[in-house]
């Protein structure tokens, strides 16, 4: 029994919404069917809503010291989650994940340093690195047969010629919606120890991974591990709440830690908003059965998208997930140009779906869509997206 209504379809129109407010912006019209920005579309957790009321109703909203339970929810939340302890003390607010990774960036780096991403990755990835003035090195991942793998040869082969000082690494992968193992993350770990560079994991969708895989924080590996790691989550992607800017980073390495919680402190960047922090407390200790909830239907979800596009689209290939509420597609089996399929998407379809180029050139011909909304608004997107491309394939 559903019993958190996922099913409810929820207009988001009028609301501001980035999915339907940048659509003309992004993709030259504004009638299509948003399935591209990482949010979702189910109503979030009724405690966390009801939290936020209660503190908007306080007659003043002044200046908020963070009660110590802000801090315990997301220690004891990564603990009974996770299995990673970790202290209160080694963790700080950050305003956002892309924030975080852009004030990691401007402390542990200087302007020229190079840092190593994986692609296909998450877009910003790249963006905040270049942005700040630092140097992209990419070590692809190898994609055979359907699946993805990292290159470790290739990642000590650019250590060596590059000289990084940072690695970004996305755990679990996105666009690509995969939980990487134990051994792939004890091996990045071991090269980046070896080659004294520092690793900065992205853990936002950490808390969405499907039944029969598990999140394995990179920190929590070894001691080892721990020493070289920075650690970043959230619970706006876990919880649906990404409007509200709460997230946090989590050093257990006092050389890493000290001086950086000190440089955030100095101007406030570690202060989070009166909403981030009922938000969060609410969310980390009385979220988890409407995450579950959430968690089991988007597994569905992957199920019922790969099962239908596999029926109508046999030549297309969809990776299966294991976290996450993207699914990547792999479109270069039809044939057809990354300008052609694009334009199917959106001007015969109708839909707005994230463009896999902008992962990373190994991501021309893909598409991530967002499985995260109701399964008839998925089935009406996978509907549109069969049928328009249908009569363009074996021509």
């Amino acid at each position: 029994m559903d019993i958190y209504n996922l099913d409810q379809v929820i207009d988001r129109h009028n609301t501001d919404a980035t999915k339907y407010s940048d659509l003309n912006e992004k993709y030259g019209r504004d009638d299509l069917m948003p399935m591209w920005i990482a949010d979702m579309d189910f109503a979030a957790p009724a405690t966390v809503s009801e939290a936020l009321v209660n503190c908007f109703r306080q007659p003043v909203l002044g200046y908020t010291t963070p009660p110590r339970s802000f801090w315990t929810s997301i220690t004891d939340w990564l603990a009974n989650r996770h299995g990673w302890i970790i202290a209160p003390e080694n963790i700080d607010y950050i305003p956002g994940l892309k924030k975080g990774l852009g004030l990691c960036i401007n402390y542990f780096t200087k302007p020229g340093d190079s840092i190593v991403i994986q692609p296909p990755v998450y877009h910003s990835f790249r963006s905040v690195i270049e942005g700040n003035g630092r140097t992209v090195v990419d070590n692809p991942l190898v994609y055979k047969n359907g699946n993805y793998s990292m290159d470790f040869e290739g990642l000590q082969r650019v250590i060596d010629e590059h000289h990084p000082v940072m690695m970004f690494l996305c755990n679990p992968q996105n666009p690509i919606g995969l939980q990487w193992s134990r051994e792939t993350l004890t091996r990045v770990v071991d090269i980046c120890r070896r080659n004294n560079v520092m690793l900065l994991s992205d853990e936002i969708y950490g808390d969405l991974v499907f039944e029969g895989a598990t999140h394995i924080p990179t920190a929590s590996l070894s001691p080892e591990a721990a020493e070289i790691t920075i650690t970043l989550g959230a619970p706006s992607k876990s919880f649906n709440i990404p409007g509200i800017a709460s997230a946090w980073v989590a050093i257990s390495s006092p050389k890493l830690r000290d001086g950086f919680f000190k440089w955030l402190h100095a101007s406030e960047f570690d202060t989070p908003p009166i909403a981030a922090i009922y938000a969060t407390i609410s969310a980390y200790t009385t979220g988890e059965p409407w995450l579950d909830a959430v968690v089991r239907y988007l597994a569905d979800n992957a199920a019922f998208a790969r099962n239908y596009i596999t029926a109508n689209l046999p030549d297309v290939n969809v990776v299966m997930p294991n976290a996450g509420f993207g699914l990547w597609i792999d479109f270069n089996p039809t044939g057809l140009s990354h300008d052609c399929l694009n334009d199917v998407f959106v001007n015969e379809a109708r839909i707005a779906l994230s463009d896999g180029a902008s992962f990373g050139r190994e991501g021309s011909c893909f598409v991530r869509l967002n499985i995260g909304t109701q399964r008839s608004v998925l089935a009406e997107g996978l509907k549109r997206l069969c049928d328009a491309l249908k009569p363009h394939l074996h021509k």
